[in-house]
């Protein structure tokens, strides 16, 4: 009997990474679903996921989870899909040093700390997929998400390196790159903003109390936005074709957005983009 791919996501406790886990489950994959909180690890586990502790912010974590299910396989993993993060809204000049910080250890430094520790296992089986969730903000930036915009434009620096560096190695990097899709995203993002962004001192107040007042009244879906079955698609082929891609766009902001950085001048796209910050 063929043993079962094996694969690790991250943030699997809702949104994409819920999806992911579930449909990969699906097609036959020996998925190790993990996420932060022990509750939501219960769960992912009632619902037959293998699941595991994760914290992306947690050194120790990462290196437990990482022995346990490199235990449970005899060493080896076949893919790993770089998923778990959060946004932090806030314009620049609002952003501390530890809030800057607090931003990139999950979605920069503990990615980075994962992969290494897999990587090891990867080379010495001669194979393997890393899969990297990036977003339409580390192709183009909006106002008032800097600290988001930069660790994703992070991601794709250390990501398009990583894959020169592992040329030859049998190990695919590949980055998805979503625009708006389906997911608690903006919930988690706007509990950020209460926890870390003084708006009352801020010289950007105004802005500030137009966004609580957004969040009193019912929210639209944005425009364009897709179900988190749109990245497992491209999940999908990242993992599973003979020739994975460099980069996977979904939703048609990305395609949009990438097409006018390539061709627009710099000053007519700020114009473009500072519209659609707001």
């Amino acid at each position: 009997m063929t043993a079962r791919r094996t694969l690790l996501i991250t943030g699997c406790s809702s949104g994409i990474g819920y999806h992911c886990a579930h449909a990969m489950a699906a097609r036959g994959w020996r998925v190790f679903a993990t996420a932060r909180d022990s509750e939501d690890v219960e769960r992912l586990a009632r619902e037959g996921l293998e699941a595991l502790a994760l914290d992306l912010n947690d050194s120790w974590s990462i290196h437990a989870a990482v022995d346990e299910i490199l235990a449970r396989t005899g060493g080896s993993l076949d893919a790993l899909f770089n998923n778990g993060a959060y946004g932090q809204p806030g314009a620049v000049e609002d952003l501390t040093r530890s809030t800057l910080r607090a931003q990139f250890e999950t979605n920069v430094f503990g990615w980075l700390e994962l992969t290494n520790r897999i990587l090891p296992a990867m080379r010495s089986q001669g194979h393997g997929r890393i899969v990297q969730n990036s977003s339409v903000l580390g192709l183009v930036a909006l106002k008032w998400r800097g600290a988001y915009n930069a660790s994703k434009y992070a991601v794709e620096g250390l990501t398009d390196t990583l894959r020169l560096e592992l040329a030859g190695s049998g190990v695919h990097v590949s980055l998805i790159e979503p625009g708006p899709i389906t997911s608690r995203f903006r919930e988690n993002a706007l509990e950020a903003f209460d926890r870390r962004i003084d708006s009352d001192r801020s010289p950007h107040s105004a802005y500030y109390e137009r966004l609580e007042q957004r969040r009193l009244k019912p929210q639209k879906p944005t425009p364009f936005t897709l179900g988190p079955e749109a990245v497992h698609k491209r999940l999908v082929h990242a993992l599973e074709s003979r020739r994975p891609r460099r980069r996977y766009p979904v939703t048609f902001p990305t395609y949009v957005f990438a097409t006018l950085r390539r061709v627009l001048p710099a000053s007519v796209l700020d114009r473009i983009l500072a519209r659609a910050s707001d």
